[in-house]
């Protein structure tokens, strides 16, 4: 087990990430990253070789204090995300906030600290983004916004660091306990029928990360049939 290839995955402890985490645990061992110790440490114990990361990902302080004890990696998946919806007229600065701090500094800031590591590994990252991410909705500004952004990032990270692996992955809506709330707040029923399970959209994660070593996937769309 100590001979497999390290990877992170952030928001491990439900939804995608959770799925990306078992998919990768029988090539992989893993960091489970999240807010959640009970559920992280749960998880821990399904999957071989894995283990806890809790940590709050916009306290930069205690980001750097977790990340100093990791020399190499060879994947890190973004998977932690909220979704703060709202139009302009209505959505607050915290709305706003919110978004930018989880959706993008806190991929930014993570990524930053990890390129030593990285670079030792020639290492893997993958951003799980969103169909928000490439068209912009009404009622969505605030979150298709901090997508964006973290879309930019990843492309100037993919231009800047030529020895790693970068993947921008924008799935469709997804059963989720993330999409519970958005189809909540929107007033509809919540029904999974036109919606992208989690473990298919770990299933491209992890086709991109097995990738041969002549290929840079670089982009991957997934929409519902």
């Amino acid at each position: 087990m100590t001979d497999l290839p390290l990877a992170l995955v952030t928001g491990a402890s439900r939804g995608i990430g959770a799925a990306v985490a078992h998919q990768l645990s029988p090539t992989h061992r893993l960091l489970l990253g999240g807010r959640d110790a009970d559920a992280l440490a749960a998880l821990a114990k399904e999957l071989p070789g894995a283990k806890p990361w809790p940590v709050e990902l916009t306290d930069p302080a205690s980001l750097a204090s977790a990340v100093a004890d990791i020399t190499a990696l060879d994947v890190l998946v973004h998977s932690a995300g909220v979704a703060r919806l709202g139009r302009i007229e209505d959505a607050s600065a915290s709305a706003w906030r919110d978004n930018f701090e989880v959706n993008t500094l806190a991929v930014v800031e993570l990524t930053r600290l990890l390129l030593p590591a990285l670079r030792a590994a020639g290492g893997h990252v993958v951003v799980i983004n969103s169909g928000a991410g490439l068209n912009a909705r009404p009622g969505w500004s605030p979150y298709a916004a901090s997508k964006f952004a973290v879309r930019a990032f990843a492309d100037a990270l993919r231009e800047e660091e030529p020895r790693i692996r970068v993947t921008s992955v924008y799935p469709g809506r997804t059963d989720t306990e993330m999409q519970q709330e958005i189809f909540a707040g929107e007033g509809r029923e919540y029904d999974t029928s036109h919606l992208l399970k989690a473990d298919s959209v770990a299933t491209a994660v992890v086709t991109a990360v097995s990738a041969t070593p002549d290929a840079h996937p670089t982009e991957v769309i997934l929409r519902p049939r």
